[in-house]
């Protein structure tokens, strides 16, 4: 197992979706990060070489893209702010309702099973 950015990754996976386990990292960018580093699209992480995967570390780094418990505790932070704040978004979030105006007449009965 490799382990980047708080995340493990399969031995047995196809480098670009193997790199999708880590948390921030979609399909498109992890397939732009293999471009830009002349990767294969075929290459198992098993064959991965100690350069490789610092080459590989240096350049999801200089990406400006939060990855990994960075990106979470970002996400974590901001709801928290908004349910501080009393904004309409953050009283939805703290009374499990849906918060992007979504209907709740006759959708999103997991949503309200919670405020029973």
């Amino acid at each position: 197992m490799v382990y980047l950015f708080e995340s493990e990754l399969s031995n047995t996976k196809l480098l670009p979706f193997a790199l999708c386990s880590i948390y921030g990292l979609g399909k498109a960018s992890t397939f732009l990060i293999c471009k830009k580093l002349g990767f294969s699209k075929n290459l198992i992480i098993n064959n991965l070489s100690k350069e490789h995967i610092n080459k590989l570390v240096k350049n999801i780094e200089s990406l400006d893209k939060l990855v990994g418990k960075d990106l979470l505790k970002t996400r974590v932070l901001i709801t928290k702010r908004l349910v501080f704040i009393k904004s309409y978004r953050g009283l939805r979030r703290y009374q499990g309702l849906p918060v992007r105006g979504q209907r709740t007449h006759t959708n999103a009965k997991t949503s309200r099973k919670r405020l029973k």
